[in-house]
């Protein structure tokens, strides 16, 4: 019963003395087997390839290259032409370039209203009488100035100061008149006063007129003066004209 007893503390003992030879074992062992180390063992097998790293950060600029000699390569072979490209935008307009050449001679013009493109008929005559002109009367034009009439039309076209038309068309008519003070003249048709023209001033003056008529063969134009006037006799100041040309004939 005794030894029965005294077992377990054998026990304890015994495995406290075990636990301290481990805890003495490796520096026992460390230097009893430095003198029978063996061989290195066989490499393991490599492990798999790690995951590739972060970008580290961007570096300095490097210094410039050396320049590359100044010979040129030879010319390559021209490349296969391309398509078309797209029609660009519209561009401003240019300048006005250089006059052409002068074009041919046109084609002679066809007759109007039955007349040849021969008809003319102008005039333009001068007052040059001394005499003051006569009131209510046709103004005597006896001085041809410039005169361009059919061969039918030569001679005097003025007679009394009255023209006759010979064409039948659209005339122009124009005067000059000089007085002191005022002036009033009359343009007949025939014997119809178509307009009236009447000009004042404190002094000298020069007045002048005109108008548009259409005439057939045969009716007559004047200019005449009425008694509201104070045109001046003929002098080297003083001028008297009066003019008409055929603008176009009519039919």
């Amino acid at each position: 019963m005794h030894y029965l007893q005294m077992a377990p503390c054998w026990l304890s003992c015994s495995a406290a003395a075990v636990l301290l030879l481990v805890h003495l074992s490796p520096v026992v062992t460390q230097s009893s087997c430095d003198a029978f180390r063996g061989h290195p063992g066989i490499p393991g097998i490599p492990g798999t390839h790690g995951s590739n790293g972060n970008n580290g950060p961007k570096g300095e600029k490097g210094d410039p290259g050396e320049t590359g000699g100044g010979d040129r390569g030879q010319r390559g072979p021209l490349g296969v032409l391309g398509a078309p490209g797209r029609p660009g935008l519209k561009g401003d307009a240019g300048g006005s370039g250089p006059p052409g050449p002068p074009g041919p001679p046109g084609e002679k013009g066809q007759s109007v209203g039955g007349a040849t493109n021969q008809q003319k008929s102008f005039f333009s005559y001068k007052h040059m009488s001394p005499q003051i002109p006569e009131n209510d009367a046709p103004m005597v034009f006896d001085r041809e100035i410039q005169s361009d009439l059919e061969p039918e039309l030569a001679g005097d076209p003025l007679p009394g100061g009255v023209f006759t038309c010979k064409v039948k068309g659209v005339y122009f008519f124009t005067y000059h008149i000089s007085a002191k003070s005022q002036v009033c003249l009359r343009l007949m048709k025939e014997a119809v006063s178509e307009i009236s023209f009447c000009d004042s001033s404190e002094g000298f003056l020069v007045t002048a007129g005109s108008a548009v008529l259409e005439l057939d063969a045969g009716q007559t134009v004047s200019l005449q003066t009425t008694r509201y006037n104070s045109i001046v006799p003929n002098h080297d100041s003083a001028s008297h004209t009066f003019t008409g040309f055929l603008l176009f004939p009519t039919s």
